[in-house]
């Protein structure tokens, strides 16, 4: 059994295949943290201290014994107002204005499967995959109880937590922050990885030593934003990327979300993730309930690439959902840089014809296709089609498009309101707006306000009609603004953040079931919503606005560290590139592309005969080896923001086919040669490198590497190939 509970001891062990977490039910009903880390057996309740705390008060319970202080014993779920001075998992206000609330153990239930949160994506799972833990805290007080959730997935070492906020009382109370998870350390020294940004250069690494105070990092743009991505993971300080122990934190949310990393007075570490506190201050009268996202929790005691596997697996397996959850995706091309919004119907047949006689498989109609829309400051929120822009239906267009056995997709962005609309026009108090103030604007439009039924099924209606009108097998939902103004005429205002991304989830829900056969990729300026929330609805992701390759090489870099490559929309687009004027050779620009879900982000009319070979290459190269790539476990060799090259390869399962990417990032003269030393290799086998037909060990290769060839130019990237030969 992955969940045991020993009735005399008071203690729960959550077991996984390589982890342990364990917990305790004390004396006075508080529930405390033991242990999580390597599977262990026992019971580790002997890493309690008990001592006299100066300035650390003691429970009521507890009499005289002025050892025993909340202020310092490791929690499963610590609160404001219990004499626990360190970031609190949650804050409640009650009816008399006090933040107090005392939560005490008052029943548990283990069940087999995986608990589903309503209206909230979460890890999915198979009965026999998973077991589920329940534990009910309660305020004896006020009566609130909440209902600590625990997923274990013991074949994927993942252990999933969150929460629900349960009024059980008389009166009326309002939750000033909620998490889902909260690790307590009470011995170690760790660093804190987080994943920073900003739009068209997302997911940067940075390392920080968790030292006395908070660290803080978070969203308040009503997404989880470029800014910060919501996964940290709390690592030793010595550990690498294949060496030492690390947790990792993934936040199952799209919107406003706080971390917070502490380090106290006796040196223990504290991690707590969950909902944004600003902008959040949700009612909860009696009998109504609260459900706190979830977090993804991991453990490694092999360094980060073992973590992000593991993490890949889990989002792969059991949060992408649907027909593309874990299949092969279609080659596209996307008209936006190609036209932009200089576009009729024939730009897009044509752009479909080159794009037959080039093997792609589909053609994406970007932003332009709708209302009175030529630019970015008109027509957003009036979908239906421009038929004289276009020169016909939409049906017309898409079935001359078939008939080239080309597929058809199109974007929206049905979240936003342009002021120049229609519906704004008859609608204005739709949109996120402050009565008495001046709305921010954010591209030139505004949000229209998702935590309302009417609004959402309104858009939904007219997004659907316009689906209806072909066979469209692909939908790109774009969201291009952070979130101001949180103003709602209906409803109270503290919980419109809340509730505004519950809406989105439910018209996601409603599209994904109306059309399961549709691939919807997300995005949000590219990667501002980047998160596992989004790919429980969007089985891929537009990685990033910024096609340029030298910069994908990092942006995909932060993102493997907890999402796979499946996930990532990445694309070739034209030199000079759009976003930095940088011209890389288009070999460099596929090889980089290919590591995501590979598409093509250009004018295909403006191609050489030369460069549309290599285009017939570049598909061919990626769907003999997609599988591999969606599939693969993925290994990370280098660090582009460190080292002179860029390595990373798919190895099969089996470990018996190989495929490695490298770029070189600078070269001088008299250059030195760079030895790639790979990874999850079969040491005593040997793997034949397909292109040179050379043989190598596998031992060998990953002890001391491959060599790189010698090559003038910029940012010269190569492809290998290795299989294991059969040796009799």
């Amino acid at each position: 059994m992955a969940i045991v509970y020993q009735k005399e001891q008071r203690i729960f062990t959550l077991q996984t295949n390589h982890s342990t977490y364990q917990m305790k039910i004390d004396d006075f009903g508080f529930l405390l943290h033991l242990y999580y880390g390597s599977r262990t057996d026992g019971n580790m309740d002997y890493l309690l201290t008990y001592y006299d705390r100066g300035f650390s008060g003691n429970p009521y319970d507890a009499g005289n014994d002025r050892t025993y202080s909340m202020d310092v014993l490791p929690q499963e779920y610590p609160t404001m107002g219990i004499g626990d001075f360190r970031n609190s998992a949650l804050v409640i206000k009650n009816r008399d204005e006090s933040e107090c609330c005392d939560l005490r153990y008052a029943s548990h239930y283990v069940s087999k499967g995986k608990y589903e949160l309503p209206g909230l994506p979460a890890v999915y799972a198979e009965e026999q995959e998973a077991e589920t833990l329940e534990i009910i805290l309660e305020d004896r007080v006020s009566k609130v109880q909440v209902r600590l959730l625990y997923g274990v997935l013991e074949e994927e070492d993942i252990i999933t937590r969150s929460a629900e906020i349960i009024n059980k009382g008389r009166s009326g109370i309002v939750v000033e922050k909620a998490a889902s998870a909260c690790l307590d350390f009470v011995s170690g020294k760790y660093d804190l990885i987080s994943f920073y940004g900003r739009h068209a250069m997302e997911r940067n690494i940075q390392r920080e030593k968790i030292a006395h105070g908070s660290h803080v990092i978070g969203s308040r743009r009503g997404t989880s934003s470029h800014q910060y991505n919501p996964a940290v993971i709390i690592a030793g300080q010595d550990t690498t990327e294949d060496y030492g122990n690390c947790y990792g934190m993934v936040f199952v949310y799209s919107g406003n979300f706080l971390c917070e990393a502490e380090l106290d007075q006796y040196h223990q570490t504290r991690v707590i993730m969950g909902l944004q506190s600003d902008l959040f201050h949700y009612p909860l009268e009696p009998g109504e309930v609260l459900a706190v996202p979830e977090t993804i929790l991991c453990y490694s005691n092999k360094g980060f690439g073992d973590l992000s596997r593991k993490y890949h697996r889990c989002i792969r397996k059991h949060i992408c959902r649907g027909k593309y959850s874990d299949s092969s995706r279609p080659v596209l091309v996307n008209s936006w840089e190609a036209a932009y919004f200089d576009f009729d119907g024939e730009t897009i047949y044509r752009l479909a014809k080159d794009a037959a006689e080039l093997e792609i498989d589909m053609v994406v109609m970007d932003d332009g296709w709708f209302g009175r829309r030529e630019d970015d400051n008109s027509g957003l929120g009036d979908w239906q089609v421009n038929e004289e822009k276009l020169g016909c239906t939409l049906g017309e267009l898409i079935s001359r498009i078939n008939e080239l056995g080309v597929k058809f997709g199109i974007w929206i962005e049905p979240e936003m309101v342009s002021e120049d609309s229609e519906l704004y026009r008859e609608h204005p108090d739709w949109a996120l707006q402050i009565p008495g103030r001046k709305s921010i604007r954010g591209r030139n439009q505004l949000v229209l306000d998702f935590s309302r039924t009417d609004v959402r099924n309104y858009v939904y209606k007219q997004i659907c009609d316009v689906l209806d009108q072909g066979n469209i097998e692909y939908v790109k939902w774009d969201m291009n603004r952070s979130i101001t103004d949180v103003y709602s005429s209906t409803g109270s205002q503290g919980r419109i953040t809340y509730d505004y991304v519950l809406g989105v989830y439910d018209f996601l829900e409603k599209l994904q079931k109306r059309y399961p056969h549709m691939l919807i990729e997300g995005c949000s300026g590219g990667g501002g919503r980047f998160d596992a929330g989004m790919m429980y609805y969007t089985p891929q992701i537009w990685c990033s606005d910024n096609t340029d390759a030298l910069d994908r090489l990092r942006i995909q870099y932060g993102s493997s560290f907890f999402y796979p490559m499946s996930t990532m929309g990445a694309h070739v687009s034209a030199v000079p590139n759009h976003q930095t004027g940088r011209n890389i050779n288009l070999h460099t620009r596929g090889i980089v592309a290919m590591t995501g879900a590979f598409g093509y982000e250009l004018s295909l009319a403006k191609l050489s005969e030369e460069e549309k070979e290599e285009i017939r290459e570049q598909i061919r190269q990626y769907k003999q080896y997609e599988e591999l790539i969606r599939k693969g476990d993925y290994y990370r060799l280098s660090n582009p923001f460190q080292d002179e090259y860029a390595a990373w390869m798919h190895v099969s399962e089996d470990k018996k086919k190989v495929l490695l990417h490298v770029v070189m990032l600078e070269n001088h003269g008299n250059m030195t040669v760079n030895y790639v030393r790979m990874q999850g290799l079969l040491p005593g086998e040997v793997y034949e490198e397909s292109q040179s037909g050379r043989s190598y060990y596998g031992s060998a290769l990953m002890e001391a590497g491959l060599p790189m060839p010698l090559e003038l130019g910029e940012y010269p990237a190569y492809q290998f190939v290795f299989r294991v030969r059969n040796i009799d």
